[in-house]
């Protein structure tokens, strides 16, 4: 599996010392060199790379510009690159795969490249098995749909988060998915309750849904997510309406909308 890498960086020392490094992993592939955002933007639009290595501090477009400025095409995997650590928070908001300080260490570099790797082979993986039910859905109709049914549900799982980071109070808490046990929207905030903490993450509860398996995280309520799986009791209520009581004890109520749902997952 060859990485096809962007480089971007104002500084060509910076950028001749970062290609020095990367030269030790033979999957990597430089395909383009930029030296500020605008060129960036051009260069991965045109080439649609897995990978960029990308500087924040930059004049005109600084790095989280051109994460904005690629917002209508399905975006690459992006590392930062920085001399100036207090840009970490933005960079781990902006679903950076990882954030490092120069000069770049070679370590660093190494536990950086595996995470890309590993995140590379989940999407590759669903992007297989997405083309080979297409071609099924052609030839074999039936056995298109039995794959739907099962075969591909623990690739299907691999694009969504099993991390996710939120800053609050100044802090980045890195939260596994599997602790969630239900979120709660407050307009374009939301209440993440795990066992022992509640945690606020700025985004929507449309943009939180599309990160989550939908086979374990389902609304059941306008404003209301639940864990399936830290689902212990279901009390009926009155109006066709009910409550799930939780792991932590917490109750939380069905509306009658969304009962249906929950039903065809929760027994």
């Amino acid at each position: 599996m060859t990485i096809r890498t962007i480089l971007v960086d104002d500084e060509p020392l910076a950028i001749q010392g970062l290609e020095l490094r990367l030269q030790a992993h033979d999957d990597v592939e430089i395909i383009e060199k930029c030296v500020n955002g605008r060129e960036a933007i051009r260069a991965i639009k045109t080439h649609k790379p897995d990978l960029v290595f990308l500087d924040i501090q930059m004049p005109g477009f600084d790095g989280f510009s051109v994460v904005q400025g690629l917002m209508e095409v399905e975006p690459p995997l992006f590392v930062f690159v920085t001399a100036y650590s207090d840009h970490a928070l933005r960079a781990f908001e902006a679903q950076a795969v990882d954030y490092l300080m120069k000069p770049v260490e070679e370590n660093r570099l190494a536990d950086t490249l595996d995470r890309v790797r590993q995140r590379l082979a989940e999407k590759r993986g669903v992007e297989e098995v997405d083309r080979l039910k297409e071609v099924l859905a052609e030839v074999a109709p039936e056995a298109a749909a039995d794959m739907g049914e099962g075969g591909s549900g623990d690739m299907a799982a691999n694009r969504y988060e099993k991390l996710i980071n939120i800053k609050d109070r100044g802090q980045i808490f890195r939260v596994d998915v599997d602790t969630i046990e239900r979120i709660d929207a407050a307009g374009d905030y939301m209440c993440i309750y795990t066992g022992d903490n509640t945690l606020i993450l700025r985004e929507t509860m449309k943009d939180l849904e599309k990160r989550l398996d939908p086979r374990r995280f389902q609304r059941i309520h306008r404003s209301t997510i639940v864990n399936l799986d830290l689902v212990k009791q279901v009390k009926p209520h009155t109006n066709g309406e009910c409550f799930l009581v939780l792991g932590s004890g917490a109750q939380v109520k069905v509306s009658r909308s969304y009962r249906d749902v929950v039903a065809r997952f929760v027994h």
